[in-house]
């Protein structure tokens, strides 16, 4: 493996706002990259940084992907969905059931995350983030295992499932049907080269594991890419 996964960008109408709600609602510190984009931080050397940069557009579709986060308890779970709606969020339907146990709610932007019951098995020990569960083929959770060299750690039924290998956040795809696509993802992976790397190199690799191209950015240091799915991702020189 030539690169990692650095950080989830977001975009966002007001940067600053969004990261404070997602800073408040994990526990999380900020800070502001050398770009302008504001940054929640990790809470561990698996966690991930989330980047929030501006965008003038608003979100007008249900995201692809959105967050799971976990609870210790009954009391717990409540807990979270309080301190979300405190922070700004708010109640979302994405067509749950009544009686499902998780509760389904949208941040300040309309990002749609869910609060998990406790005793949820599949996500036991994965921290308060337990997931990022994305809408995605069974090929595509398998391209991002060999690009990442994160294992399967599900494979069942067109649905799969990474984790990093010291654990941590599981990384899924529910198999389909899948869902429309509306324009640029307002959630995407960001990649950096590991230091010695070669950018160029390792653009090409990931396009020989099934993903496509765009062309690089002016200064050489960044290249879009999407997915076998279409997804939209960015691999960046490393600093």
């Amino acid at each position: 493996m030539t690169s990692h996964l650095h950080a989830l960008t977001l975009d966002a109408l007001d940067p600053s706002r969004l990261a404070g709600f997602w800073a408040g609602l994990l526990g999380r510190g900020l800070r502001e990259d050398a770009d302008g984009a504001v940054v929640v931080l990790p809470a561990d050397a698996t966690g991930l940084p989330l980047r929030f940069v501006a965008t003038r557009e608003p979100k007008s579709a249900r995201n692809r992907l959105h967050f799971d986060l976990t609870s210790a308890s009954a009391d717990g779970q409540r807990e979270t969905v309080a301190r979300a709606l405190e922070l700004g969020g708010r109640h979302a339907d994405v067509g749950q059931s009544p009686d499902e146990q998780h509760v389904v709610l949208a941040d300040p932007d309309g990002n749609e995350f869910c609060v998990i019951e406790p005793g949820n098995g599949f996500l036991a020990g994965c921290g308060p983030v337990g997931a990022l569960a994305c809408d995605g083929s069974r090929a595509v959770g398998h391209f991002w295992s060999r690009a990442l060299d994160w294992p399967l750690v599900w494979d069942e039924n067109e649905e799969t499932a990474v984790q990093h290998p010291a654990g941590g956040m599981k990384i899924t795809w529910g198999g389909p049907p899948l869902m429309p696509r509306s324009g640029r993802d307002r959630i995407r992976f960001d990649l950096v080269v590991a230091a010695g790397g070669d950018l160029e190199a390792e653009a090409a690799r990931l396009v020989a594991l099934g993903a496509r191209r765009g062309a690089a950015a002016e200064d050489g240091r960044t290249v879009p890419l999407t997915d076998p799915d279409g997804n939209d991702f960015t691999l960046r020189a490393a600093p």
